[in-house]
């Protein structure tokens, strides 16, 4: 590569960092006279790359949108986080954004240097997804971008959600596992609202400008989980784990919420804030210690009902601890406490 390829590389690198770069400035990063750097930006425009310029004291020249996507340069930490950002994006519940994201991984893949593909490969395989993140419907991605568009332009939105019309504020993005929800206000309920992206239908921008609202509690995401909590029925969980509470916590790898604290015997005491019965039968699950659960009764039955499918699914082919609608049948429920030998074992 000659000299002049290598100067035109290097403005172009500089001109991808979004600001406005002054011509003086420009020449002197890359050693030149300023007559060179304006003979250099004409060439990128001839190549395609829309660069804007800036007369007076406070101009200078700036790469912006054009109607082409031209050819981008990475440094070598940007180029690791897109492939890592690519392979997450695959993943993602956005209709044909997985496609997408593949097909642009492999034409990275194609031209990154081996020693940047071997950090791709360390970071992906020692980046494991959570087992529990909630399942969801594909996203529209067209949905996608007009909410994005108008929570970034202070604009209000129309959309059909289960088969009703909506106006709203949008106010944030927000997600939790596989699943999209839009924070907005409602103007016609006059209150706050949180909706699931993939039951919004025929969004569409009104033009219309919003009002600048603080969310209840000043935190959009700790609001959002709250608000999707309220839709499952939550309950305070009190379970004595049979083993020290500093054995829990490596088992997690920190702390449940809520409290945990050792009781006399080598047990400890956990009592855990509201949530769902399943994702108290989850956490205790991935304990994988013998617990006794002394409420509430909602989780006793629920843990009961997950070990009768269990001791279903393992007991040959009868399958004798099935109904013969294949639903697990309820054993019997003597008070509030349920024991088990170890977490998701049937109990006695």
């Amino acid at each position: 590569m000659s000299d002049a390829r290598a100067r035109l590389l290097s403005l172009l690198s500089l001109l991808q960092t979004p600001r406005l770069w002054p011509g003086s400035e420009l020449a002197q990063r890359l050693g030149v006279s300023g007559r060179t750097v304006r003979r250099d930006i004409d060439r990128l425009r001839e190549l395609g790359y829309p660069v804007r310029a800036e007369q007076g004291g406070l101009g200078g020249y700036q790469l912006t949108a054009g109607a082409a996507m031209p050819p981008l340069l990475l440094e070598d930490d940007e180029a690791v986080a897109v492939a890592i950002g690519l392979r997450t994006a695959a993943a993602q519940p956005v209709a044909g954004v997985d496609e997408a994201a593949v097909r642009a991984l492999a034409k990275l893949l194609q031209v990154l240097p081996a020693r940047l593909r071997r950090r791709v490969d360390t970071l992906s395989s020692s980046t494991v997804a959570h087992p529990f993140s909630l399942a969801g419907e594909p996203v529209d991605p067209d949905t996608l971008v007009v909410a994005a568009a108008t929570v970034a332009n202070h604009e209000r939105l129309r959309f059909r959600y289960r088969d009703e019309g909506r106006h709203v504020e949008p106010r944030a993005l927000v997600t939790a596992g596989r699943r999209w929800y839009l924070l907005a206000f409602d103007l016609d309920r006059d209150d706050w609202r949180t909706f699931r992206l993939d039951r919004v239908t025929k969004p569409a921008a009104t033009g219309a400008r919003a009002v600048a609202r603080d969310v209840p509690g000043g935190d959009v995401a700790a609001f959002v989980a709250a608000r999707t909590l309220q839709m499952a029925p939550a309950y305070a969980a009190d379970v004595v784990i049979h083993a020290p509470a500093a054995q829990v916590v490596d088992r997690l790898g920190g702390p449940p919420p809520g409290t945990l604290t050792d009781q006399p015997g080598g047990t400890c005491r956990w009592l855990a804030p509201p949530d769902t019965p399943e994702w108290h039968a989850l956490r205790l699950a991935s304990i994988g210690l013998p617990f006794e659960v002394s409420g509430p009764p909602e989780l006793a039955a629920h843990l009961r009902s997950t070990a009768a499918l269990f001791q279903a699914a393992t007991a040959g082919p009868d399958r004798q601890g099935l109904r013969q609608d294949g639903v697990a049948a309820p054993g019997p429920v003597r008070g509030t406490r349920a024991t088990t030998a170890t977490a998701g074992a049937a109990s006695d």
